[in-house]
């Protein structure tokens, strides 16, 4: 089962993380991943998008 995992900050400063494992949710996130962004997270690696982190863990 993956996780999607998205760690950013709260505009208090405060750092959250999510971590999302319901299939359909994880799918239409990706969808807003362009192509390079997508083959990175795909294998793993960490994904900055605006001041977002993002990370796809089998």
């Amino acid at each position: 089962m993956a996780v999607l995992i998205r760690k950013y900050k709260l505009p208090s400063g405060q750092s959250k993380e999510d971590r999302i494992t319901d299939q359909e949710r994880i799918d239409r996130y990706l969808g807003m991943f362009d192509r390079n962004d997508l083959k990175q997270i795909q294998t793993g690696q960490k994904v900055m998008i605006e001041k977002d982190e993002w990370q796809l863990l089998p």
